[in-house]
């Protein structure tokens, strides 16, 4: 009878001992933060600023509070893109996408400005994600909107860095000022990402919300050039980017945002 215990113990150990190498080797996958705006930081994160010049704006504690680019996480090819409307750090609302490419980053992504207008995700948002107690959500340049990315959409000497197809996509020789999104200016030549030397100062800006321009154009805060056209709104959010290798979910509402956020898939056992 106690041979027969012992027999049965060691069978139990053995099974607790293969349940726990099951959880050891289950890999946990990572987010990195690739930039932040803050459209009120004194800083325009405009179309020629930053986003192809391979350098590192910001720094590790403003990451969340200030306008921000990490070169490194920058350089490096990726599969998926996050987008995450937050307030100081917790998130508000996101939405991820999957690239069409894997092997790009988002270096080369936005270096490629001639002709630009790439849509660079497919299938639309692979998530989405808004808190219940988000504000101003109809006419937000990234949620009021839906479809896919598209990178560098040049039209005429306008030219804006993210913007959602589903939004205004004015033709390539249209000059109606009237597609909204991220990292913008009125005045430039899109394909080389260099401002017009008459227009320095004038007509750049960080954050457009969606609308139909037909007089002056309402801007998240006060990063925006001297033009008479813009109107100072109010700020909905930093607007943080995350750019993962290999997951596509990302923690809702609520989360506390970092410059490195692991998700870790739920344990199933068989």
């Amino acid at each position: 009878m106690i041979p027969l215990l012992l027999w049965f113990l060691c069978l139990m150990d053995v099974a607790r001992t293969t349940e726990v190498e099951k959880i050891e080797r289950v890999k946990t996958s990572t987010w990195y933060q690739a930039m932040n705006l803050n459209p009120s930081d004194g800083h325009v994160m405009d179309f020629t600023t930053g986003w192809v010049d391979d350098v590192f704006i910001g720094t590790y504690a403003d990451s969340l509070t200030k306008d921000y680019l990490n070169r490194l996480v920058w350089r490096h090819p990726v599969s998926y893109i996050a987008i995450v409307r937050h307030q100081a750090g917790e998130v508000d609302a996101v939405k991820v996408f999957r690239f069409k490419e894997s092997d790009r980053s988002l270096l080369s992504r936005f270096q490629a400005m001639d002709p630009g207008r790439e849509v660079v995700t497919e299938g639309g948002p692979i998530q989405e994600s808004v808190s219940n107690h988000a504000h101003n959500m109809g006419d937000d340049p990234v949620f009021s909107v839906g479809g896919d990315l598209a990178f560098n959409w040049a039209y005429s000497n306008n030219g804006a860095r993210i913007v959602l197809t589903g939004g205004r996509l004015s033709g390539a020789d249209v000059n109606d000022d009237n597609t909204h999104g991220l990292g913008y200016h009125f005045g430039c030549n899109p394909f080389t990402g260099v401002a017009i030397s008459s227009y320095k100062g004038m007509w750049d800006h960080e954050i457009a919300n969606i609308q139909d321009r037909t007089s002056p154009t309402l801007v998240q805060g006060t990063d925006h050039g001297r033009g008479s056209k813009y109107i100072s709104g109010p700020v909905y959010g930093n607007y943080a980017i995350y750019v993962s290798e290999d997951t596509s979910s990302f923690p809702g509402p609520g989360h506390k945002l970092d410059i490195e956020i692991e998700v870790v898939p739920k344990y199933k056992f068989f």
